[in-house]
């Protein structure tokens, strides 16, 4: 069996694998469901852009649920906080997300032009507050969260839902918003005939062009006027999961840190602002595949910079630093890694041949004559 620290680590790559997973491959899906309103002119043309994610937006869901679960098993410290203390932000999503399957279901009951617009713009709104809403979670992780930790070991969170809506982490929302609106436009472009296609990739460029620009703000704004937490003093790496047993301070660029010990770790950042780049010239090119693949490769170097950047805290506290959850103090014992592990190694590789089958049966673009085919008969 690996050591703790070895199996800790494992666990948070693994996390950072599964928040990946979770923003290429549903990731799309909301950003489809942000432009669609707007790249869509008629009814015909918004029918075919669901038509492209309906069949798989649901198999999609599966890495925000085994992301969900992966919190549980390997930090359930992480999970009881964040989903007491955020519940009403999770409570939103859920929401966002109740709303795409209902609004697929229910669009085309009635044809009335109301009634349709109305689903559309439920439909929009579900994917951009979700999309929103994921990237200012991310933005208040480096102010950090108003919580500490009792003598019992219990996180008591201080339940201020709309003061988590500051200007930074709004930022980081917006880097969100279009960062997943322009991957929407890359796989609309892909899976989408002309003149949608045409328009998906022009929103596409733009939403690069929004994305860059939010993310150089953003980090520009982190270096210069957040301050980061370091630990001082702890049990270290193969210590006992008890956040109360360490010591924590603030510093000026401490967010900078890991950066400046591994200069290869700018990799990351430097790979999302290339990658977002090469995404709007694939688009422009009508490289539609690659165009793809590029952003689907921002999405992974966006979220391993938050990942590199906040290492190893994974929640840190604004009004009790030293009682900040981490990689190290905060997760469950090593048996339970060691399992969740093997367990983690037998069924992620089933759902990724699943996921590549289902994508190959579903290969192609929708053909506007087959929507329309099909609105004619039913």
């Amino acid at each position: 069996m690996p050591d703790y620290e070895t199996l800790r680590l494992i666990w948070w790559l693994l996390l950072g694998v599964l928040l990946i997973g979770f923003a290429v491959m549903d990731g799309f899906d909301l950003g489809v469901a942000i432009i669609y309103r707007f790249i869509g002119r008629n009814d015909d043309e918004k029918r075919a852009l669901l038509e492209s994610i309906e069949p798989v937006w649901d198999g999609n869901q599966v890495w925000f649920i085994l992301g969900g679960g992966a919190v549980f098993a390997a930090w359930p410290l992480l999970y009881a906080a964040s989903f007491s203390g955020l519940y009403l932000a999770m409570f939103l999503v859920l929401l966002t997300f109740i709303v795409r399957p209902v609004g697929f279901n229910y669009r085309n009951k009635l044809t009335d032009p109301r009634w349709r617009s109305a689903w559309d713009w439920a439909l929009f709104s579900g994917g951009s507050a979700a999309a929103l809403l994921f990237g200012v979670a991310i933005g208040n992780l480096f102010l950090g969260l108003p919580f500490s930790i009792d003598a019992l070991g219990r996180p008591v969170f201080v339940p201020v839902f709309f003061s988590l809506l500051t200007p930074f982490a709004l930022l980081a929302g917006v880097v969100s918003l279009a960062m997943l609106a322009m991957h929407g436009a890359a796989y609309a472009a892909l899976k989408s005939e002309e003149p949608i296609a045409a328009r998906a990739r022009r929103s596409g460029q733009i939403a690069a062009l929004i994305y860059a620009a939010a993310f150089i703000g953003s980090g520009i704004w982190l270096a210069a006027g957040i301050p980061g937490l370091q630990i001082d003093s702890g049990p270290g790496p193969n210590g006992p999961s008890n956040p109360l047993l360490k010591t924590v301070s603030a510093a000026r660029y401490g967010w900078l840190h890991n950066f400046a010990h591994t200069p290869a770790l700018w990799a990351a950042p430097l790979g999302a602002l290339v990658a977002a780049a090469l995404t709007a010239l694939l688009l422009r090119a009508r490289r539609d595949v690659l165009a793809f693949a590029a952003s689907a490769l921002t999405q992974a170097a966006t979220i391993l910079t938050a990942g590199f950047a906040l290492f190893p805290f994974l929640l840190p506290s604004s009004t009790h630093p030293a009682d900040s959850l981490t990689v190290w103090d905060a997760s469950s014992s090593r048996l339970t890694l060691f399992i969740m592990l093997i367990a983690v190694l037998i069924f992620i590789p089933i759902v990724l041949i699943y996921t590549a089958w289902v994508f190959r049966v579903l290969r192609g673009r929708i053909r506007l004559d087959e929507v329309r085919r099909q609105l004619g008969i039913y």
